[in-house]
């Protein structure tokens, strides 16, 4: 009976690995430890929560959760929508930016993760899909395609960034990375109207392909996430480039939480799709973004979010709401201190289910942190 239990440990093991190969210890150690966290825990994740957020912008160490709470946002969304389609000198800035932002948050002690808003590399319309100006530039990026030299310098300019990220001990940065996301509605460029299955999957198999064997990026965690315009694992699965390919399975949610209905019966029964696959494969699992706009619901986080998250057995990495905005007095999807729903996020907070950034230690090592396991 041991030897049976050791055995299953050692394929569960096996089958938990990074698709790279070569990846850093501390990208294994992080992706493994994501895993063992997820069996018990969700980390609370928050887009762009370090950089600005509700009438603020560019404070040092500064965040609405942390103002809230006391701890940031266990991982903070960042986005490489400043790498291309603008001046020389602005990308510079932009990777600056970034990169600072991001060792800052590892030195931490906090996760990284990054979308793509990625501006349309071969007509106007940035990352949006705009009728009579955008072109589905999937088809021109990918092998064989026109434009498919331009993708490959966007990339190169991607690659040196993932290697000029190193943390005060001195190692790369693991960042778990999200291109193009929300890839099954239209609204985007890379979006399901606008490009065939087998091109989209051509693009990722490239995308990953190119940084990890070509630029030797060796620090990134890879996560698939569409919106939640599937009610099977079939229709989930139908753009996947293969489990060779995907380090992470995700869904971006709002409609079934809050935006156009309220429906967690069947937010929580999509989420179980994502994590039953992640868990058939291998792979890792996260309910990548969701949020409600301006949180009116004063008992949204533990009534809605947590609910659902906790309706069926699942194990979910982390999950992430989306940004609070500098100007906007209702674009915001944390809350800040005053705003209605604090005494709930409070409790949200509190909850032995959920992470922030103050709960994790040692988590780029391989060691056991917490105390929790």
């Amino acid at each position: 009976m041991v030897f049976l239990v050791l055995l299953v440990g050692q394929v569960q093991a096996q089958r938990s690995k990074s698709i790279d190969a070569e990846a850093t210890r501390e990208t294994r150690n992080l992706y493994r430890n994501l895993h063992k966290l997820a069996q018990k825990h969700t980390l609370f994740g928050h887009q762009h929560a370090t950089e600005y957020g509700h009438g603020w912008a560019g404070n040092e160490n500064r965040s609405d959760v942390k103002s809230v709470t006391g701890s940031h946002p266990a991982v903070i969304g960042v986005d490489f929508s400043g790498f291309s389609g603008r001046p020389h000198e602005a990308i510079k800035k932009a990777k600056e930016n970034l990169r600072k932002n991001v060792v800052d948050t590892y030195n931490r002690g906090g996760v990284i993760t990054v979308a793509w808003h990625f501006s349309n590399p071969v007509s106007g319309g940035g990352f949006y899909w705009k009728d009579s100006v955008s072109l589905p530039a999937v088809k021109y990026i990918i092998p064989g395609g026109e434009a498919h030299d331009k993708y490959k310098g966007i990339l190169r300019g991607i690659g040196e960034w993932a290697h000029s990220i190193r943390g005060q001990d001195g190692k790369l940065v693991p960042v778990i990375f999200r291109p193009y996301h929300e890839f099954d509605g239209g609204w985007f460029w890379w979006g399901k109207p606008h490009t065939s299955a087998g091109e989209f999957k051509s693009l990722w198999r490239f995308t990953v392909t190119y940084l990890r064997d070509s630029l030797n990026v060796h620090n990134f965690i890879y996560t698939f996430s569409p919106d939640n315009k599937f009610n099977s694992e079939e229709e989930f699965l139908e753009r996947y480039p293969g489990n060779e390919w995907v380090d992470m399975v995700g869904m971006d949610n709002y409609a079934d939480f809050g935006r156009d209905r309220y429906d967690i019966e069947t937010g929580a029964r999509k989420l179980k799709i994502v994590s039953d696959y992640a868990r058939k494969a291998g792979k890792l699992a996260a309910f990548t973004e969701t949020g409600l706009e301006s949180v009116p619901d004063t008992t949204w986080w533990t009534a809605t979010l947590l609910k659902a998250m906790r309706t069926h057995k699942m194990q979910l990495a982390y999950v992430l709401v989306w940004r609070n905005d500098t100007r906007s007095p209702t674009h915001y999807y944390a809350p800040y201190p005053g705003q209605a729903s604090v005494p709930n996020f409070m409790k949200f907070y509190q909850d032995p289910y959920t992470l922030f950034e103050n709960d994790l230690k040692n988590i780029y090592r391989r060691k056991w942190f917490l105390g929790l396991f």
